[in-house]
């Protein structure tokens, strides 16, 4: 068990640190990463969702329909109590409470996520995450641009267009962001029933591979601008992704007439810690990611115990 856990976050705090050491030590420019962030985020991780959704069987695909539904209704109440609650007690914008709210509801799927599950269900554990990434990609990310997209608009844009226009216009460019429309047309492409040519899926998966390494490498290299900061926040947030997300998903499955083995997977992958979406999102809208940044760290190094637990109970 401890091999299992060591081999599926060994690597991914490796490339953390080394994107963190390449931007503490000048090797590679740690505030001007626009370059890398529309590389994982318009062409490698988007072209990596779409095959992994679109090569799956329609059978396997239809059977991920309970997971579907649990963990984007988790992830959309983890989003929505972080949002107002943040916004109650703290001084905190919306587009920075919404990208917060989207770094504790949206596990680190490609990163993390990814690699516990091959680790400890085998080579089918690619497709349930993937269906995961498409959930909170569809569910929870528009939601969280929408908010932020409204937040960031200018001030003469606003003054001319409507708060339907503006709602209207934010989830325009929500939904036709490469890293949500990719996924989704995976799904569909793979309800079909058409199969993948073997040229296309070469193709997309040779940038697509990239996109775990390059996006975690991003992540630490984005952490590395920034100083560590443990306040009331981070550790209310680290709670919430890591202890009472894969207890409110258990909570629910339980009650639910699910099978046993889809039943253990949706809550290993709702252990999953907090992701990179909204720091990467911060960058590309060049907002503020110390938090955000700071809730991945302690998220990350607390699931070192959680996630032990999980896999030990789900898959003893």
């Amino acid at each position: 068990m401890f091999g299992v856990i060591l081999l599926a976050l060994a690597p991914i705090f490796f490339v953390m640190l080394v994107g963190y050491g390449a931007g503490r030590y000048g090797l590679v420019e740690n505030h001007h990463v626009d370059g890398l962030n529309a590389l994982v985020m318009n062409f490698s991780l988007p072209a990596s969702l779409f095959v992994a959704t679109a090569t799956a069987p329609r059978a396997e695909m239809v059977q991920q329909v309970p997971l579907f539904v649990v963990l984007g209704a988790v992830m959309l109440l983890v989003l929505v109590a972080w949002y107002f609650s943040i916004r109650a007690v703290a001084k905190v914008s919306r587009a920075d409470a919404s990208l917060q709210a989207l770094t504790i509801s949206f596990p680190n799927l490609a990163g993390v996520g990814l690699p516990i599950a091959t680790s400890v269900i085998g080579s089918g554990g690619a497709v349930p995450v993937a269906v995961a990434l498409t959930a909170g990609s569809i569910i929870v990310s528009p939601l969280s641009l929408i908010l932020v997209e409204m937040d960031t608009a200018r001030p003469e844009e606003a003054a001319k267009t409507s708060r339907g226009q503006q709602i209207a216009r934010a989830l325009r460019r929500a939904v036709t962001k490469p890293v949500v429309v990719a996924p989704a047309l995976g799904i569909l492409y793979s309800l079909s029933g058409l199969e993948l040519a073997p040229a296309l899926k070469a193709c997309l998966m040779l940038i697509g591979v990239a996109a775990p390494g390059v996006a975690l490498f991003l992540t630490g290299l984005v952490l590395s601008s920034q100083p560590f900061r443990l306040n009331w926040q981070v550790v209310a947030a680290t709670v919430l992704a890591d202890i009472i997300r894969p207890l409110l998903t258990a909570a629910i499955v339980f009650l639910l007439p699910i099978a046993p083995e889809t039943r253990n997977v949706i809550i290993l992958i709702a252990a999953v810690p907090s992701g990179f979406f909204g720091i990467l999102f911060a960058v590309s809208y060049k907002l503020d990611s110390a938090a955000t940044g700071s809730m991945v760290i302690a998220s990350t190094l607390l699931s070192v115990v959680t996630l032990a637990i999980a896999i030990t109970v789900l898959f003893p």
